[in-house]
């Protein structure tokens, strides 16, 4: 028997058609799959900049005037795309925002699924805590918060304390895979002492009968000033990438992989003077300007950038830097979730 030959209805009686199977939970896939599957990615982020010392540092101390670290839980200021408004997001993956704590506050102790990086960015000498070790907070220190892992942060300095949190919130709302839970008291207990895992994993080397139990990295503190060093070992021993300059990326010592299963992280140098070719890839992703001055143009827009300041680069938008003076960089993305799912793709200089 011969199939029935589609005919080309009138466009009424197609929307006739769509407003009766609605009711049914069933839609037209051929209405919709234009704007499903796109030739390339197309975002509804765009890039901003966030200056910190004008405009974010003012507002973020004011918040620690109206409410405390203890009733807030976590005193973060969002840093929302503005194309996701609502939201509470920077790309469409991942969170960021600033926290502050103040001198002799404590974040309360909790644990949740998502995992956390805290990146510092003003005062020194306060703490963060993971599963009974404690580790001293220093500008430029990059930290880890694994998934499900005790947590809690205090400030035992006489400064206030600032750091940039980037989170896979969207990723695990996406996975609806959200689990949280409050600590039984304010402050973890200290199990370990300060430097614990840095002996243990940080050196070349692993304890002899140690297996990993969590694709996170083992090390929870990668210091400023040791990533500063190798950055500037290959500055003196090498040129740099046209479209990155010196770029590192932080690892996961025990496997090679990067630091955290969901959130990539990078450190990169760019020497005075030097203007990039423009990159994009796939993973949308979140810059700090940690030293120097300089200027980053992200598709139509120009940023002009110093210490602190903060700027987001949407999903397959072309980026370029010039250093104005020799600048360090650190970011964050994506990038290994695109990765294991085969979807990471870039284009470097004028490729498409």
């Amino acid at each position: 028997m011969r199939a029935a030959k589609a005919r080309r209805a009138p466009s009424a009686q197609r929307a006739a058609f769509y407003e009766e199977i609605a009711p049914y939970s069933l839609a037209p896939l051929w209405e919709r799959l234009s704007a499903l599957v796109t030739a390339e990615p197309q975002t509804p982020c765009r890039p901003h900049l966030w200056r910190y010392d004008e405009e974010v540092r003012p507002r973020l101390m004011e918040a620690g005037t109206l409410i405390t670290a203890q009733e807030a839980v976590r005193r973060v200021l969002i840093l929302e795309n503005p194309g996701l408004a609502g939201k509470s997001a920077v790309t469409h993956s991942l969170f960021a925002g600033l926290q502050l704590i103040l001198p002799g506050e404590v974040a309360p102790a909790h644990r949740h699924t998502q995992s956390a990086l805290r990146f510092i960015v003003e005062g020194e000498g306060a703490y963060t805590a993971v599963d009974g070790e404690r580790t001293v907070m220093r500008p430029g220190d990059f930290i880890i918060t694994p998934s499900w892992t005790w947590h809690d942060h205090g400030n035992e300095s006489g400064e206030p304390v600032v750091w940039l949190d980037g989170l896979d919130i969207p990723i695990v709302r996406l996975l609806d895979a959200s689990f949280a839970e409050p600590g039984a008291a304010e402050s973890q207990s200290v199990s370990r002492a300060e430097g614990d895992s840095a002996a243990r994993f940080a050196n070349n080397l692993l304890p002899v009968d140690w297996r990993p139990q969590r694709p996170t990295s083992p090390i929870f503190n990668y210091p400023y000033a040791r990533s500063r060093d190798s950055l500037c070992v290959l500055a003196r021993n090498g040129d740099p990438d046209p479209c990155h300059g010196y770029k590192l990326r932080y690892v996961n010592p025990a496997s090679g992989d990067f630091a955290m299963p969901t959130i990539g992280t990078f450190i990169q140098a760019l020497p005075r003077g030097f203007a990039t070719r423009p990159y994009r890839s796939t993973d949308g992703t979140v810059f700090v300007a940690v030293e120097g001055r300089g200027e980053s143009r992200v598709g139509d827009a120009l940023f002009s950038w110093k210490p602190r300041d903060i700027f987001v680069v949407p999903s397959w938008m072309a980026v370029s830097h010039k250093a104005e003076e020799e600048a360090v960089l650190f970011s964050f993305s994506d990038r290994p979730v695109q990765e294991k799912l085969g979807l990471w793709r870039e284009a470097r200089g004028n490729a498409s």
